[in-house]
């Protein structure tokens, strides 16, 4: 049990620097501030020779503190996600991707469709960067205080199955759209039974306007894909919704077909 340290003004003028460094250690583990221990010190030096207030030496020593916990709770974020990859944006070949534009990625990575509680769609082949893409934004997202929950379409479909099973449908599509962001990879790639396919439509319908998803095909989307995802991100204001396609380095095709908006 910790012994907590004298206080006071007369208690203060009588302790040696030995007191004074037990007492700070004593009161960052009571309020769980390990990195504003490990930063205390130096933080100190530089105020001495920076001439720093109390108040600025005390910001310094919070700031070290906050950002060590963002930090971290992005870390245990990226954990609960289950991405399949470490992944980020900065690490995209954007010349290889030939469908997206380096504005166009960096419009993507401030997130706004996650504030707009829209949604985004990679379509391409396979191994021209669209899971990349999603665990890139996903991971990003994270970082940025957000839930977010990573599987493939048949994952996605297999744990709903069970949850229908369990009789817990319901509930589980309720607390899935509590998460700002999810992101469904591999559409099309292994086609969808009638039931599996409902399920399917049952998450993303569910999120229509309330949360966000990223979704990644092989396949180009018709009209019953369509009318399941339907807020496509167009990636710069002002223009219709269009649809991503990446495709290999080498292609003839200059970009991308404008899609008309999902109805």
């Amino acid at each position: 049990m910790l012994t907590q340290p004298a206080a006071g003004p007369a208690a203060a003028g009588r302790r040696t620097s030995q007191q004074t460094t037990s007492d700070l250690a004593f009161l960052a583990r009571a309020l769980k501030a390990p990195a504003l221990l490990a930063a205390a010190d130096r933080l100190a030096e530089r105020a001495r020779k920076e001439s720093w207030t109390h108040p600025e030496y005390l910001v310094a020593c919070l700031q070290r503190e906050v950002a060590a916990r963002e930090s971290h709770g992005g870390e245990a974020r990226v954990r609960a996600a289950r991405f399949p990859a470490d992944k980020t944006i900065e690490e995209l070949d954007v010349a290889y991707l030939r469908g997206l534009t380096r504005e166009q990625l960096s419009h993507l990575g401030t997130l706004d469709f996650i504030a707009g509680k829209e949604n985004v769609v990679f379509l391409g082949p396979p191994g021209t960067g669209k899971t990349h893409l999603a665990i890139g934004l996903g991971v990003r997202a994270c970082q940025a205080g957000h839930r977010v929950a990573f599987a493939t379409a048949a994952e996605w479909v297999d744990h709903l199955a069970a949850a229908h099973q369990a009789g817990n449908l319901a509930a589980e599509l309720t607390r899935l759209a509590r998460y700002p962001l999810i992101v469904v990879d591999e559409v099309g790639y292994i086609p969808f039974e009638s039931e599996a396919a409902n399920l399917f439509f049952q998450l993303i319908s569910n999120r229509y306007e309330r949360a966000s998803v990223i979704v990644t095909s092989n396949k180009p989307f018709g009209r019953c894909e369509a009318r399941r995802v339907r807020r496509v991100r167009r990636w710069s204001a002002g223009r219709p919704a269009r649809r991503h396609r990446p495709r290999p380095a080498g292609s003839s095709r200059a970009g991308p077909r404008d899609a008309r908006r999902a109805r």
